[in-house]
């Protein structure tokens, strides 16, 4: 039996687990990685590789990293490489009709959520943010809308409490991972037919910026417990606490709802051993760990020890 030749495109951390999976899988072959270019991080502005190109590297795979996918010199190398099929997992770039018509089984998506719901760039840190108790993983076949294809897998996970998008990341990484190399031989064999996504239960899951991590403690408490695990790692929970000559940014890592008493929403309520307990539109949360703006996370009592904050004073 001839070898499945694929191209993957893939550019975070969450790719590798899809990317790992598939150097494994036997009867096929990688002709290519595609991933994006070279990006400066970090305080000191390095350029450095995305973890899909240091996995491929790794692995002795060519890589391929285009400023934008719908080149025409990118398309053509495409072309050149004979995909069988394109295997796509947190890309990044939308993918021109040129591509995703190239491959003759297609292009297919690993995408993180139960689609339709949360069809977007973020769909963990939504699906955390608006409470859901439970999230997945699609297998879809790819078309030119966003994340709209035909549905080929699905698998389901609970959303913990105790989850942040750190973990349900991690999570559904392996899911997808471990998904994605079940679907395949069965989809290129055409045993599993592609069934058209619901129109009922549509939802978006749009890219966020760091601004979306703004603590307004107005809202319930369990609101804001869910924005905090949500945006942990990024792009961050934060609040002010007021100060000459200007407000210091806390960044708040780690949260438990709690009974509050009656007090202006933002207003810290308790200081101490336990945590930092502040008054929120409804109920209150205890702050178990948060981060000055420049200097390290802390647990609550640590960093109370080095920045006293007294009940009545107010976050905002």
């Amino acid at each position: 039996m001839t070898e499945l030749r694929i191209i993957f495109m893939g550019t975070t951390p969450l790719s590798c687990a899809s990317l790992t999976a598939l150097i494994g899988l036997a009867g096929t072959k990688l002709a290519a990685v595609v991933t994006q270019p070279d990006r400066p991080k970090g305080r000191d502005l390095a350029v450095q590789p995305p973890p899909v190109k240091e996995l491929a590297l790794r692995h002795g795979l060519p890589v391929l990293q285009p400023e934008k996918a719908r080149h025409e010199a990118f398309i053509a190398e495409l072309r050149r490489l004979m995909p069988d099929l394109i295997v796509v997992a947190a890309y990044g770039h939308i993918l021109p009709p040129a591509i995703l018509e190239l491959p003759r089984f297609g292009c297919i998506n690993v995408h993180t959520s139960l689609l339709p719901k949360y069809r977007g760039a973020a769909p963990i840190q939504w699906a955390i943010l608006n409470g859901e108790s439970e999230t997945g993983v699609t297998i879809m076949k790819m078309d030119a809308g966003m994340d709209t294809g035909p549905i080929l897998a699905q698998a389901a996970t609970p959303i913990r409490p105790e989850d942040n998008a750190q973990t349900l990341h991690a999570r559904l990484a392996g899911l997808g991972a471990e998904l994605l190399v079940a679907t395949l031989p069965e989809y290129v064999g055409g045993k599993i037919p592609a069934r058209p996504q619901p129109a009922e239960g549509v939802s978006s899951a749009p890219k966020l910026n760091k601004q979306d991590g703004r603590i307004d403690w107005g809202q319930p408490a369990r609101a804001i417990g869910n924005r905090i695990r949500a945006f942990t790692p990024w792009p961050g929970a934060f609040t002010f606490l007021p100060a000459a000559p200007q407000p210091h940014l806390l960044k708040l890592w780690r949260a438990e709802v709690v009974e509050g008493g009656a007090a202006a929403p933002g207003t810290i309520l308790q200081s101490g051993k336990s945590g930092l307990v502040v008054a929120c539109g409804q109920g209150a949360l205890v702050i178990l760990e948060l981060q000055r703006e420049g200097s390290r996370r802390l647990a609550a009592p640590e960093f109370l020890a080095g920045h006293p904050l007294q009940p009545g004073q107010r976050l905002g």
